[in-house]
């Protein structure tokens, strides 16, 4: 439907930033980063005092997100908790994405769903036009990621915690994020099993040089999508996630002198070094799509 074509694809979606939900000057000011999602967090960034008025924003906010080219999202409380409020009032503002914090079952994900498509009768907006993102935040959520996103057809990608999830493990944080290496490459292999976009956990460490090596950690492993709370790392998750013209080069390399190898009957080249069969021809290939999308999105 045109609503859902006009966004920005699911895969295409490389920085997932985080603002302060009653803060009106850094809502404001969260689209100048150039974030490809825009998230007004309710959650624990929002005092529950000030979630009232969080609330409130939400109908002039995410608008003007939209009208300056990133997605709109709001991530709510679960819904046990006090996500319903939350949701009843922020479905003003159209979102194009909810999320929901510390998801750990299927079932909590089906509620959301239901209240949701209700809320779009209500407001008047296309019935299943809003997309539900999970947050998954403990172990528990963690080993169930796949049937958390079969839940509904509108789970277009889910989100890996950071700091809640090392809570939860019992781990000890530290700035090379060894302790979430195992939840990490999980969750992107499940993510990747269910058909949805994996949005990495956010870097929550001031440190530039580290977050970068963080993320190259990440995308080298699959990842197309990082989470961020600090407007300062958008910049570099854009360039990262965006493939490089070096890159590209590289793979029209691969596809070129794998096809002149098959038209002579090889099975395979040397590229560099590589051997290179036909899975690595169909990464090059993927690489070459991804460059190419991103280069047709309007400017």
């Amino acid at each position: 439907m045109p609503w859902r074509s006009s966004r920005r694809p699911a895969d295409l979606r490389r920085s997932w930033l985080f603002v302060h939900g009653a803060e009106r000057a850094r809502l404001e000011a969260a689209p100048s980063t150039g974030a490809d999602v825009l998230i007004q967090e309710l959650e624990d960034f929002t005092p529950p005092a000030r979630r009232p008025e969080a609330r409130a924003l939400a109908r002039d906010i995410l608008p003007m997100w939209r009208s300056r080219g990133a997605l709109a999202a709001v991530r709510i409380n679960p819904m046990e908790v006090c996500g319903a409020e939350d949701l009843a009032a922020i479905m003003a503002g159209a979102p194009d994405i909810v999320m929901m914090s510390m998801v750990a079952t299927p079932e909590q994900v089906v509620a959301l769903d239901a209240g949701i498509a209700r809320l779009e009768r209500d407001y008047g907006l296309p019935l299943g036009s809003t997309e539900i993102v999970p947050n998954i935040e403990t172990a528990e959520g963690l080993v169930r990621t796949g049937l958390i996103a079969q839940a509904s057809s509108r789970v277009s990608a889910a989100l890996v915690a950071a700091e809640d999830m090392v809570a939860d493990l019992g781990a000890e944080r530290g700035p090379d994020c060894t302790e979430l290496a195992y939840v990490r490459e999980r969750f992107l292999v499940e993510c990747v099993a269910a058909g949805i976009v994996a949005i990495d956990c956010p870097y929550t460490f001031s440190d530039i040089e580290a977050s970068k090596a963080d993320l190259i950690w990440a995308r080298r492993r699959g990842y197309k999508a990082k989470s961020v709370v600090d407007f300062a790392q958008v910049p570099g998750i854009n360039a990262e996630l965006t493939p490089a013209e070096a890159d590209v080069a590289h793979a029209r390399r691969i596809v070129a002198a794998f096809d002149q190898s098959r038209a002579e009957g090889l099975e395979r080249c040397d590229v560099d070094g590589l051997l290179v069969e036909v899975p690595t021809v169909k990464g090059a290939r993927r690489l070459i799509a991804r460059a190419e999308a991103f280069a047709s999105l309007p400017r």
